[in-house]
């Protein structure tokens, strides 16, 4: 790996339409394309690690941290973030309202992570409890001819069990650059802009009117949970802001856009049923 070697893509277990609505709340510019049957990848047409104008760098799994939570508290599917740079790779998976669980290996494969992170990644995801934790385990030990790239390669490996496949090319090692080319010519492909709260606001509602699924209920707990959501999204938001961290203050701004479209939506059925 290089310096121009840095890349990230978030994996949803979750269909692209599914997916679509929460990845607008991100105001980032992504690429969108299905990963199999039950899995979808994200991949970032920016490089927001490398800082902007008025901002310094922040370190990729930083950023990819909180775009994982960010989608993972609004929806009922976990999301795994993929990372890797000059130094490191790694991955966070992210779950609900759950601690996100996740490990690190050094460029030259060194692991530096908690093994107790990989079982409860294959808890959270439904995994073979002896097969799949046996493999897993394989990248936490001592292999001089396993750098970083193919720790994360044996990772994904794993994960083809639950029916994920990524596209051909979208693979770790890769540059920023080559992914996103390389998602851009993908079969079926969108392109995920931020053009507004109030264009957000109608796409989430029209995905929750179509679908009949999502993070919202009817009555007593849907209000429970929108009001869960503000509570920790506020914070969460002017921390991120207050830190310069874009990953966890796009988590706080989906926790805030949940909570206030979870309290819509019940309103607003509410009242159609009154009528």
């Amino acid at each position: 790996m290089n310096a121009t070697s840095t890349g990230a893509l978030l994996l949803c277990r979750a269909d692209p339409e599914t997916v679509r609505p929460l990845a607008h709340l991100l105001r980032e510019q992504m690429l969108l394309a299905r990963a199999g049957e039950e899995w979808s990848v994200l991949v970032p047409e920016g490089k927001p690690w490398n800082g902007g104008a008025e901002q310094d760098p922040e370190p990729v799994d930083r950023i990819l941290g909180g775009w994982a939570t960010a989608l993972a508290v609004g929806s009922t599917w976990p999301v795994l973030a993929l990372w890797w740079d000059a130094d490191r790779a790694g991955f966070t998976l992210a779950a609900g309202f759950r601690r996100p669980v996740g490990y690190i290996w050094l460029t030259d494969g060194t692991p530096v992570g908690e093994d107790e992170a990989l079982r409860t990644f294959a808890v959270r995801l439904g995994l073979d409890p002896v097969l799949d934790v046996q493999a897993l385990e394989e990248l936490t030990r001592p292999d001089p001819d396993a750098d970083a790239d193919a720790r994360l390669r044996g990772l994904l490996a794993v994960l083809t069990r639950t029916g994920l496949t990524l596209p051909t090319g979208l693979s770790p090692g890769e540059s920023a650059d080559r992914l996103r080319s390389v998602a851009a010519v993908q079969r079926e492909v969108d392109r995920v802009e931020w053009a507004g709260w109030r264009d957000a606001v109608r796409v989430e509602l029209d995905a929750v009117e179509s679908s009949r699924i999502g993070p919202w209920v009817r009555g007593p707990r849907a209000r429970a949970v929108a009001a869960a959501q503000l509570a920790a999204g506020l914070p969460l938001l002017l921390w991120g802001a207050r830190r310069r961290s874009g990953g966890w203050a796009a988590a706080g701004a989906v926790l805030l856009a949940q909570g206030v479209l979870g309290l819509v939506y019940e309103r607003a059925r509410a009242g159609a049923d009154a009528s």
